[in-house]
Order: C-alpha cells, then structure tokens, then sequence
C-alpha cells in the first residue's frame, strides 16, 4: 500500500517510539514510575517515548503545533496543523505487563482531523488512516463491523477508577449495556479501542472522562472505516466535554439511545 507523505512520517515516528517502549515493556518492573494522580501513573518510559514523537515530527514538519499528554500545547508557526499526541496510551497496562498499550497520533488542519496513527508495539499492530483515504491495519484495509442490533453485538468501554471520572453515571450506563449487549470488554486504551471498532473487532465503543490525544487518531479511524464517532449526545464536541460513542451507524444509534436513559431517582 502507497502511503502519503504525511502519513509516513507519522509512522516513523509511531514505530521509533514504539520500539523504545518495547525495550522498556521488558524491563517494566525497573522502570522509576511517578505517581501523578491517584491510580494514574505517568512512567519514564512515557516521557522518553514522547520526547522521540515530539523530535521526529519537529523534524518532518517544523513549523506544526502540538498538543501532547505530557509535554501540553506548544504553539507552531504554521497556524493551521495541529499534532495530538499519546505517547503511551494504556500506562497502566505496560506497569503491569499486559501487551494493550499503543503510541497515538493524530493530525488536525484548521481544527479539523485529517490523519491519524496508532501502534502497539507488543503487538506489532499499525492502524493508519488519512481523511478520504480509509483505514488500514498493517496496509489490510479496515471496515467496521456489520452487526446491527446491540443484543448480537460486543461493546468497549472505559470504567473509572479512583479519583476520576463520575462512577455513578458509569455504572448505570454499564448495567443498561449488559442488558442490551452479547458482551463489554475494557482493555484499557481508548485509542485499542476505537482502532478495533475501526478493525471489526469490536462493534461499539464509549467512554467519558477521556481528552483530545486519547481520541483524535482513533476517531478518524473509526470514520475512515465506515462507521461514525461522535460524543454522548450525538454532536461534535468530544474534545471539549471529553466523551465518545463510535460504532456503525446502526449501532452508534443504539449506544447514544442506551446512554440517554435517565439516571434512576434515588
């Protein structure tokens, strides 16, 4: 498969950090980890593997502007590119030795996305995607599943953990899905996840709580495969209020439906 320029240098990027983080995922348990937050940890090999994005894609294209996990914004010259950038999305999984971890990068022009990578390196899994282009998993095109009722199908989602997110709204939205849903899985990344709705390895997604690098690359992913990402309520603003439902469009509507029900009155 022809790749274009830009999606390239993306890749070498995604694959260079990624074999830093293979390194350090087989020496995990020497790893000095941080605690930035209750349950959520940022590792040394998170900021290393964002150091190498950050100087591959400053190299390629000097004048873009980042927003990054770790390092924040940092304004660009160019004033029309924008790179959103995960360096380690699923740090919880690497601490612990499980292989669903993924570098994340996504690209944005005048603030809309057009180009996004993701890759897991334990794996060895590249999900790539280029506005207009479609979806591809190591140069394989992608193609959202074709389930289209919930009770045949299986959903992602996030669960929050201590000191984040609204547990009570989660568990109502869990105990509606596991009455509708043939199963829920949680693997721990929100850029897996949308890049296997995007594969058809999973029919549906959601989660709160999430920011703009855990979503960019995988919502043009799921986009470019056929299906469609939006937030809670059906809109476009999941970069602001931090939320996402993707799936085909059969089952997306299902989702935003199941997650409209009313809280139950105390």
């Amino acid at each position: 498969m022809a790749r274009s320029a830009i999606i390239n240098v993306m890749v070498q990027a995604a694959i260079k950090a990624g074999r830093s983080l293979s390194r350090d995922f087989g020496e995990v348990q020497n790893l000095q980890v941080s605690l930035k937050g209750p349950g959520d940890y940022v590792s040394q090999a998170d900021r290393k593997a964002e150091e190498i994005v950050y100087t591959e894609l400053s190299r390629a294209r000097p004048g873009y502007g980042f927003l990054m996990e770790e390092g924040g914004e940092v304004e660009g010259t160019d004033g029309q590119h924008r790179w959103l950038v995960d360096p380690l999305d699923g740090t919880t999984n690497f601490l612990h030795g499980i292989p669903l971890f993924a570098v994340s990068i996504g690209l944005e022009r005048q603030g809309q996305l057009v180009a996004g990578v993701i890759y897991n390196p334990a794996m060895d899994e590249l999900y790539t995607a280029e506005r207009g282009g479609g979806a591809f998993l190591n140069d394989r095109r992608m193609r959202v599943a074709a389930r289209s009722r919930l009770l045949d199908s299986v959903v992602g989602t996030g669960i929050p953990h201590l000191g984040r997110g609204n547990h009570g709204r989660s568990l109502v939205d869990l105990r509606n899905a596991m009455a509708e849903t043939a199963g829920i899985r949680r693997l721990g990344s929100a850029a897996l996840d949308l890049a296997y709705v995007a594969a058809g390895r999973m029919d549906g997604f959601w989660e709160d709580s999430l920011s703009p690098w855990d979503l960019a690359a995988g919502i043009i992913m799921v986009r470019e495969a056929g299906g469609f990402a939006t937030d809670r309520h059906g809109k476009q603003d999941m970069f602001d209020n931090g939320s996402v439902v993707a799936g085909n469009e059969a089952i997306h509507g299902a989702l935003l439906k199941l997650l409209a029900k009313p809280m139950p009155k105390a």
